[in-house]
């Protein structure tokens, strides 16, 4: 695999660096950048939390979290070379970290800094709630932190369009937009990439992708998980934001963009950001929320939580493009089965060919692992008679030659580290985006309920029509 272009020695904090998010996705995905050979030749990972811990107690953390949720895309072991070198980088700063008291956080950053050299890069990533981004950014400025850093924001960046106005005005007191990384891992995915590249290095797909020749656009990402152990913040957040106004909206745009002058991160950056301007507001009655039943039994959900585990809609994109053809969104958590797919449903033609099948000509992108790439189409089935039946191709990216994939969260980190910006997103496009769910957070449909295992709430059938979910139960 290729050399990382970023070459400077880099200081890499984690916030929250023992919570489930650091532990599932961002310590993994670092050590996987470390075995990749993707990390500059100095660099150093500070955890900071509440609590007090020795740098082996940390890296004990660490060292359970690999083990428990993988070293990397594809890789089942640690490699014991790559860790005992990784496990030296690593050190933890106790004691918090606020405007009023920064705990052992700057004492620590010093020291790393003097033992690389003095002239760092550092990267500051906050695995922590949104409620907390007001506090963490303000002391990164007080304390000296905050001139020269990037600092990456999980998702969701705001809980409301006051929320996210307040939230953005706040971090631009503190750091330059340059400096700020959004992080959306769903445009970290291999195939979510593919999405411009197949479409815009392909005529014969370029050609008929538009209302021209699309019924319609699925996004679809059920999940069979529970909330685990993120049910305080799952239930401050519910799939809405934590899926449809982020992921689910950022695929649509990826989908719905028009074709930018180039790839490069500002004019990628700017097709997506158009494009969710002329996404219309959101109709409550062409949205359906669901909650599982059995969700407010969960250890830490109130007896009368409210709050929705499925959300389905129906989206529409007032471009030349697209204007007419309905983007259907939907997620949703302990559902029959779990994908990550996006697809395009083509028109039946007009012609001698009659009692076409609804969803006989579908593209589709599974984001996935390494990614898929399927086309169902429309055929004779072999034999006497003139019966019709639907073909299925599927391409593997994992096989392409030459295929070095990562995983989403270690090229999203890899690209804060390398200073590009094409993957994450922009203020302008994430104020739309709340400008477009405003009028579902304003007027929430009633939760309705759906038994573990199902599709999600009955309601949400008709949205899809004529064409009905391609994803079910047996996908």
């Amino acid at each position: 695999m290729a050399d990382s272009g970023a070459t400077t020695p880099t200081v890499f904090v984690l916030f929250g660096a023992t919570g489930d998010l650091a532990k599932r996705m961002v310590l993994p995905a670092f050590y996987e950048l470390a075995q990749e050979g993707l990390l500059p030749d100095d660099w150093a990972l500070i955890g900071n939390g509440r609590g007090r811990k020795t740098d082996d107690e940390f890296r004990a953390h660490v060292r359970d979290a690999l083990e428990k949720f993988g070293p990397g895309e594809g890789v089942e072991t640690i490699d014991e070379t790559v860790w005992s070198d990784f496990a030296e980088r690593v050190r933890f700063a106790g004691g918090g970290f606020s405007v009023d008291d920064a705990g052992d956080l700057p004492s620590v950053v010093s020291d790393v800094t003097d033992e690389l050299g003095g002239d760092v890069q550092l990267v500051h990533y906050i695995a922590l709630p949104p409620s907390t981004f007001l506090d963490y950014t303000a002391a990164l400025g007080e304390h000296g932190l905050a001139e020269g850093a990037r600092v990456v924001y999980e998702k969701p960046f705001g809980t409301s369009q006051e929320n996210f106005e307040k939230l953005d005005a706040a971090v631009h007191e503190v750091l330059d937009e340059k400096q700020v990384y959004r992080i959306d891992h769903f445009l970290g995915k291999e195939n979510t990439q593919n999405l411009h590249i197949l479409r815009f290095a392909n005529g014969m797909v370029e050609g008929i992708w538009n209302r021209e020749h699309v019924e319609q656009v699925q996004i679809d990402v059920p999940e069979t998980l529970d909330i685990d152990d993120r049910a305080e913040f799952y239930d401050a957040t519910g799939a809405v934001l934590d899926m449809l106004v982020t992921h689910l909206f950022q695929v649509a745009a990826e989908v719905a963009m028009e074709p930018p002058p180039s790839l490069g991160a500002d004019d990628l950056q700017t097709a997506r950001e158009s494009v969710i301007a002329a996404f219309r507001p959101l109709d409550p009655e062409e949205v359906v929320l669901g909650q599982y039943r059995g969700y407010t039994e969960v250890e830490g959900i109130a007896d009368d939580s409210t709050t929705d585990t499925y959300v389905a809609a129906r989206l529409w994109v007032d471009t030349d493009r697209w204007r007419d053809v309905p983007f259907l969104l939907r997620t949703g958590k302990m559902l029959g089965t779990s994908t990550q797919r996006v697809s395009l449903v083509f028109r039946r033609p007009d012609g001698p060919v009659k009692h076409l099948p609804e969803d006989g000509a579908v593209l589709s992108f599974d984001l996935s692992g390494d990614g898929r790439v399927d086309i169902a189409m429309t055929v004779k089935e072999p034999g006497p008679g003139e019966d019709l039946g639907i073909g299925r191709m599927s391409l593997d990216l994992s096989t392409v030659s030459d295929a070095e994939p990562l995983s989403p969260y270690s090229r999203l980190i890899l690209d804060v580290l390398d200073g590009d910006r094409s993957l994450f997103t922009r203020p302008d496009g994430l104020a739309k985006v709340w400008e477009v769910a405003a009028p579902l957070l304003n007027a929430r449909p009633d939760v309705s309920p759906y038994e573990p295992g199902s599709m999600g709430p009955d309601e949400a059938t008709a949205l899809a029509t004529p064409c009905g979910w391609l994803v079910d139960e047996t996908s």
